[in-house]
């Protein structure tokens, strides 16, 4: 059976789309996927289901949107996938809690690194459906926008790396 990797957008970061994890393993549960896992409290959850992956996502997003009040994003992705972006890294000598990769639904446009604004001392990388950052100083000290990420969520390679160890168990 396929395993998916869920990865919420703005769910318990910085006060805003309180879901507790219990609860989105019990909403993942309701919606017939087995082997339901959390990771952290930001909105990542590993799963099973014998659905396709778009049928898969548009059911996680309508019982989200139906909890939040409001729409909550979700990237999905297979084991696979997440492998091949820890592979990809392209700052793999950087500090792992400092390197994220912002997961998008699609490719970003090859011109999204014309739109970024507050840059300093940020390394930034386009990936398959994914930007990679190198928050060389620090991501709180940023003031990175970078506007093809706006509807993405970031994970540091620490979670992601932890994340997939818990898909490929």
């Amino acid at each position: 059976m396929p395993v998916y990797i869920a990865l919420l957008r703005a769910v318990n970061v910085g006060g805003t789309g309180k879901l507790p994890m219990p609860e989105l393993r019990a909403m993942c549960e309701a919606l017939g996927f087995t082997r339901v896992r959390t990771y952290i409290a930001s909105g990542n959850v590993v799963f099973e289901s014998r659905l396709a992956e778009a049928s898969v996502k548009k059911r996680l997003e309508q019982s989200l949107s139906t909890y939040a009040g409001k729409p909550v994003g979700v990237a999905m992705r297979s084991a696979a996938e997440l492998a091949a972006v820890l592979q990809r890294n392209p700052f793999p000598g950087a500090a792992p809690d400092r390197t994220v990769a912002i997961f998008l639904d699609c490719p970003p446009p090859a011109n999204a690194l014309d739109a970024v604004s507050g840059r300093k001392a940020e390394e930034i990388c386009l990936g398959i459906r994914e930007i990679y950052v190198n928050y060389k100083d620090g991501i709180g000290q940023s003031k990175l926008k970078i506007a093809a990420a706006r509807t993405g969520t970031a994970r540091n390679m620490n979670t992601v790396a932890k994340i997939l160890e818990m898909a490929q168990a």
